[in-house]
């Protein structure tokens, strides 16, 4: 197989990416990537394009025991002779006036220090990314759809979004799946043609303007030959911002 031909590369980039290569083909093109330039290259561009989508992923806090029994375990008995003379060094400093003490110099450096790490953080680095709009698109209960829908995520921006299946669809020969973007008024407009089985990146400038849902039409195999949709409509989901 030829990897340096710029649509298996970009094909193969793409669903690896996207998290649809999965099992030995994920690990076959983890082997290949150091000894093909163009593979690198393409994985580096879905990533640069498919990153900010992440932002969608909230942190995570833990609970507030977590990290007591974990100093509990690592350091026991030491933790605890510590402590002891830790108080006894601080009933000796409370004899001292507040000026004179270490602990408070340190502080105050510790402060100073804070401040100017934070000032210089929020000097270099950017804003952090927003994260994307998801759109969930149901079925509409046509005989054609099958089971399932498809998730979309709208880069913030609205520049790029990520369609993706949450089943499979089971397409006859010669069809295909179009999608669209719905105004509040008048007709659709295109965003092309979609996958029925894994993730599709679809690039057009200022997606969310005048777009109150997205649409998913049965159209031919290469789309819809007249601009509008032609076949039965399988999936909706309403834009909400």
């Amino acid at each position: 197989m030829d990897y340096s031909r710029p649509e298996l590369a970009d094909r193969l980039a793409a669903e690896y990416v996207a998290g649809t290569l999965r099992g030995p083909a994920r690990r076959r093109l983890q082997a290949l990537l150091p000894a093909h330039p163009a593979l690198r290259a393409a994985v580096r561009e879905w990533e640069r394009r498919l990153m900010p989508l992440t932002g969608a992923l909230a942190p995570v806090e833990p609970p507030a025991t977590v990290w007591p029994r974990v100093e509990s375990r690592l350091f026991g008995e030491a933790r605890d002779a510590a402590a002891s003379v830790g108080a006894a060094r601080a009933a000796r400093a409370a004899r001292a006036p507040w000026w004179t003490q270490l602990a408070f110099w340190r502080g105050l450096s510790a402060i100073a220090t804070v401040a100017a790490v934070s000032l210089a953080v929020l000097l270099a680095s950017p804003p952090p990314a927003q994260p994307p709009i998801v759109v969930v698109l149901s079925g509409t209960g046509d005989a054609a759809q099958g089971a399932g829908g498809f998730v979309a995520s709208v880069t913030a921006d609205g520049r790029a979004l990520v369609t993706k299946p949450l089943v499979n669809v089971s397409l006859e020969a010669g069809r295909a799946l179009e999608l669209w973007s719905v105004p509040p008024q008048g007709a659709p407009r295109s965003l092309g043609l979609i996958s029925a089985s894994g993730a599709t990146v679809v690039q057009r400038g200022r997606l969310l303007d005048g777009t109150a849902a997205l649409a998913v039409s049965l159209e031919p195999a290469g789309g819809s030959p007249t601009g509008a949709p032609t076949g039965p409509i399988l999936y909706v989901g309403k834009l909400t911002i």
